[in-house]
């Protein structure tokens, strides 16, 4: 099952920097420390060995001391990085860096040994380099804000299949709600670290953001993974970090936009319909969530949702609400009215009336929804 070796490839990862970083590791040591038996950790070295990291056995005090060589990577000493390579990691390392996952102190540490390793004049050639071939980074998260323990504490709940409390402060509600749920996965992403769980309380699977957990415990209740929800990417249906049932949404945009929205690949399942008069048609089966509604917006009026119609009535209120934030600017300009019952302008009216409007066609008919974009 998948689950399982998700678990055993994890243990397996951790006994490695164990043994790098503490000289007392016994096979006895390991399998308590992991909570397995003797025989699993025997399985565990024999498969680190065969992946090639030179593990080996130290005698002392009557017992086997398991030890990694201070050279980890046979043959390497006799290898240097090619030109492309040294200037592929060096230049991002700054892509390596930031993701707010638990690893931070690892990758700083290599990537401060791959430095000292160069010259002053390399590095400053290879800074220089940037100025020519550069790459613009992902928001990074907030110092402090992703707590490294937090990281490691869900990591190690995930793997142990441990069910966690939290206090998580909730964006659309803007209140504190504590939440009970099985972890199952993490995602660094958007500048931020992402926890993929099942709520119980919801019967469904949910994305919690780290850096807005403000309290969490690791409960002593386990729980069994699915193994469907496990091995299933966390969001596979989403066009950034979300999740949800996906759904077929159709935009269509306008010609201007029509070679940018072409030239990438938003999501795996897509098709795009040009039309006769230059603009497209983008359609795609993926979650209605955040991040589709912020990338539909961040078009303006080049974007037009046509299906499903409850996602263009959503667009059309956000467009509404957008347009009050300066329409209030022009009533400056306008006259006083001259008598006291003088209808409002469209813009002054409540969006609840506006988006009643907007639902009736001439005649009293609802209009299509997916037409009002």
């Amino acid at each position: 099952m998948q689950v399982e070796r998700n678990n055993e490839v994890i243990r397996q990862w951790e006994i490695l920097r164990q043994i790098a970083s503490e000289r007392d590791c016994t096979v006895a040591k390991l399998a308590g420390d992991h909570k397995v038996c003797a025989r699993t950790i025997y399985r565990d070295l024999a498969a680190l060995q065969g992946a090639g990291f030179p593990l080996y056995q130290e005698p002392g005090d009557g017992r086997q001391y398991w030890r990694l060589s201070d050279w980890p990577f046979r043959h390497l000493r006799d290898t240097a990085f090619t030109f492309p390579e040294l200037c592929a990691f060096y230049m991002n390392r700054g892509a390596l860096q930031g993701t707010g996952a638990g690893l931070e102190a690892d990758i700083a540490s290599a990537i401060a040994k791959v430095a000292n390793g160069l010259s002053p004049q390399m590095r400053a050639y290879l800074d220089k380099l940037q100025g020519i071939f550069c790459w613009k980074p992902e928001p990074k998260p907030v110092p402090g804000r992703i707590k490294a323990v937090a990281a490691e504490t869900l990591v190690k709940a995930a793997v142990e299949h441990r069910k966690i409390r939290m206090d998580y402060y909730s964006l659309s509600s803007g209140r504190v709600k504590s939440y009970d749920v099985e972890p199952y996965r993490l995602t660094a992403g958007n500048g931020g670290l992402y926890i993929y769980a099942y709520v119980p309380a919801y019967g469904q699977m949910r994305t919690f953001a780290v850096q807005r957990i403000r309290k969490l415990r690791v409960l002593e209740e386990t729980f069994d993974p699915v193994a469907d929800l496990a091995e299933k990417e966390p969001h596979e249906h989403s066009i950034g970090i979300g999740s949800g049932r996906p759904e077929l949404v159709e935009i269509a945009f306008g010609a201007r936009l029509a070679p940018y929205i072409e030239e990438r690949t938003w999501h795996e399942s897509q098709q795009v319909t040009r039309q006769p008069d230059g603009t497209i048609v983008l359609s795609m089966r993926v979650s209605i969530d955040i991040p589709l509604r912020t990338w539909i917006l961040g078009f303006g009026h080049m974007a037009r949702v046509l299906a499903p119609s409850s996602l263009a009535r959503e667009i059309l209120e956000e467009l509404e609400e957008a347009r009050e934030q300066y329409a209030p600017k022009m009533l400056f300009e306008l006259p006083p009215p001259i008598y006291d019952d003088q209808p409002a302008l469209p813009f002054q009216r409540p969006r609840q009336e506006r988006a009643a409007r907007a639902d009736r066609a001439p005649g009293g008919a609802r209009r299509p929804a997916s037409r009002r974009l």
